[in-house]
């Protein structure tokens, strides 16, 4: 784990840089608080800091109140060095936003330990972060493909619509339905419907333009969410039908065929997110009906898309 040693004295500097190393830290230093909150400041910064309370440019304290309003999600451990022992100047520096302190000359086993405390509080904040982010990931993905969940994919659709209203941009979705699918779990067996929609989760994503989005919808149902315009987007839609068929998809000793059905739709004023989804839909099962591994355009009554 990378530490930052700050203090304006050489000596002390290289002895308690020398000091951490042999405990297994990474050793940042900073002469004065002004380079110490700029180490502080990046991005990738230490996440765990000694400063001494007296430097110039800012002092140890100053250093902490800067990165503490900066905030962020990773923590930063701060520990402050200091010859003051008064209560008003601890209180003082642990107001700042220091984590803890050492008062000098300190015992170079208390400093150990009390470094391991702060490593400790980082790692597991760092475990905290983690879960969070994991169970964000649960709330708006989907566990087999990875592609957003129908709720957070219809959230993104709800923003797109309303910067569509009020910029007048262009927006379309896509609904897309992979074609016989019952008959792979039917014939091959679930795992290997698992198989084909991982695929063609992936091939829709490799197509998809960074502004894009697209979700699992529903069982073999996947909607795509796209700031285009009208000849875009149909574009867009062939592309994906194309992605799907262009080779089967091995699970086991077979190779699995695998085509799509595809209906979109694009924005205008006069429609909300259901007419808008509804018109696709309508389309996407045009498609079936007409041969299937095809691409159909919605109609969307009295409307001209941007």
């Amino acid at each position: 784990m990378k530490i930052l040693v700050a203090d304006d004295s050489n000596v002390s500097r290289h002895l308690l840089s020398s000091m951490v190393k042999k405990w297994g830290y990474d050793v940042v230093s900073a002469s004065d608080g002004t380079q110490a909150w700029e180490v502080l400041r990046q991005p990738d910064a230490p996440r765990l800091a000694v400063l001494d309370w007296m430097m110039p440019g800012l002092t140890g304290p100053q250093v902490c109140e800067m990165v503490r309003q900066k905030g962020g999600d990773a923590y930063i451990y701060i520990l402050l060095l200091t010859g003051r022992t008064q209560r008003e100047d601890v209180i003082e520096g642990m107001t700042a936003g220091a984590d803890d302190y050492v008062v000098k000359p300190f015992d170079q086993q208390e400093l150990k330990v009390r470094l391991r405390a702060g490593r400790r509080i980082v790692e597991l904040q760092d475990e905290l972060l983690s879960a969070r982010e994991a169970l964000l990931k649960q709330a708006t993905h989907d566990a087999l493909t990875g592609l957003k969940n129908r709720a957070r994919i219809r959230e993104i659709l709800a923003d797109q619509m309303k910067t569509a209203q009020q910029a007048g941009s262009p927006l379309g979705v896509i609904m897309l339905d992979l074609d016989k699918f019952k008959q792979v779990n039917d014939v091959h067996g679930h795992a290997a419907g698992d198989l084909v929609l991982i695929a063609a989760s992936q091939r829709v994503q490799n197509v998809l333009d960074e502004s894009d989005a697209v979700g699992r919808y529903g069982g073999e149902e996947f909607l795509i969410v796209a700031p285009k315009a009208p000849d875009d987007l149909a574009a867009l839609a062939e592309r994906a039908r194309a992605a799907i068929a262009a080779e089967p998809v091995p699970s086991g000793a077979a190779l699995l065929t695998v085509t799509a059905s595809l209906g979109y739709a694009s924005y205008c004023p006069k429609v909300d997110a259901e007419t808008l989804l509804r018109a696709a839909d309508e389309a996407l099962y045009r498609a079936k009906h007409q041969g299937r591994n095809r691409v159909e355009p919605g109609v969307l009554d009295g409307c001209t898309p941007p």
